[in-house]
């Protein structure tokens, strides 16, 4: 599958590098939360670079998760880190032009926004590497890699843990922008309630996208938090007490909106919000994680190991690439058995005894 080549404004731009620590200027250092254990690794020759979309380090989402990544890359491996953090789409080209002038010898962009600046900085510099995150490219250069996920997977146990969790018999879902990575959550969240459904002999039903007809409701932004809000307390006035906002950062507005009305549920995406976004953590019901974190860090090693190609890396539940996060506070207050049933399906699919579809799946090699 090929995600659409989104044009890079060649703007001029502010570079904001992060320099920290006793590094160098524009180094950044490993974060302080770093879950490594154990002393860092001696530094080696060898940058490893990262390039955010205008979500920001702090986005609690996809971005957060790559510099993460990048953070365990340096403690573990002992990389010479640079990041540059985009404000804007009109920072995408050129930050990702300063990596290649920092001379770093791997640069990876977050999101699909970044996909075509990176894919031409790869083709005008076929001596580096690269990789995006959350997407593919247009046209594959030989020395870059995709980190894609099939989050349909998770979505649809998520979907399934919805159904089980909702008293109103309405669960809802809603996106940022319109985009096959967005949509293959939706996908796998309507076929688990619709999994749900059958297995239960019950009827709770989907607001905010129809698999179908592929339409549904979209905040057409994943930085107005607001318009998460908005859209998060339509569903909620329709009747839907489980909503999965798959909205990056938006997606927090429509946390605040369930908090507020005290009554409704979320389901996370990309990070186990319970952690990332722990202000909502007494309404997260689940999150369907991507392992964003552990695909750059195997990124970064195998461009260290001299192992780097153009191979994309797919996230499934069978490599763990994508996963359902623990229910932790609400564990106890989970319909009996459904654990159980969670376990037994994901079995299923990791089996290949139940396929989850989607036309926004990618192919695993």
């Amino acid at each position: 599958m090929k995600n659409s080549k989104v044009a890079a404004l060649l703007g001029v731009a502010a570079l904001a590098l992060s320099a920290c620590g006793g590094g160098k200027a524009g180094e950044s250092a490993s974060s302080k939360e770093n879950a490594t254990k154990g002393p860092a690794a001696k530094q080696i020759d060898y940058r490893a670079c990262i390039v955010s979309d205008a979500g920001g380090w702090d986005d609690k989402s996809f971005n957060q998760s790559a510099k993460e990544g990048l953070d365990k890359a340096v403690h573990d491996l002992g990389v010479r880190p640079n990041t540059a953090e985009s404000k804007s789409d009109n920072d995408f080209a050129p930050n990702v032009k300063s990596m290649v002038e920092a001379k770093c010898n791997l640069t990876i962009g977050v999101g699909f926004k970044l996909s075509e600046a990176v894919e031409n900085a790869a083709k005008s510099n076929p001596d580096k590497q690269f990789a995006i995150v959350d997407a593919t490219f247009q046209n594959q250069p030989e020395n870059a890699r995709a980190l894609v996920f099939n989050t349909h997977e998770a979505a649809y146990l998520a979907g399934y843990a919805a159904a089980a969790n909702s008293k109103s018999g309405k669960v809802g879902t809603f996106g940022g922008i319109k985009l096959p990575t967005v949509t293959i959550f939706m996908d796998g969240f309507a076929d688990g309630v619709a999994r749900y459904n059958k297995d239960h002999k019950k009827d709770v039903k989907v607001l905010g996208w129809n698999k179908e007809t592929q339409e549904g409701q979209f905040t057409n932004t994943f930085d107005d938090q607001s318009k998460g809000t908005a859209v998060a307390n339509q569903l909620i006035q329709q009747g839907a007490d489980v909503i999965m906002p798959v909205a990056g950062p938006v997606g927090l507005g429509a946390a605040a909106a369930a908090k507020s009305n005290g009554k409704t549920l979320v389901v996370g995406v990309d990070s186990d919000w319970y952690e990332s976004a722990s202000e909502y953590k007494d309404i997260v019901l689940t999150s369907v994680q991507k392992g964003i974190n552990p695909a750059v860090v195997d990124t970064i090693k195998s461009g260290v190991e001299k192992k780097f190609d153009k191979t994309p890396y797919v996230g499934t539940l069978k490599n763990g690439g994508v996963s359902l996060a623990p229910f932790h506070d609400l564990q106890k207050s989970q319909p009996k058995g459904l654990e159980d049933e969670l376990k037994k399906i994901k079995e299923e699919i990791v089996s290949g005894k139940t396929v989850v579809k989607s036309s926004a799946a990618y192919e695993v090699k």
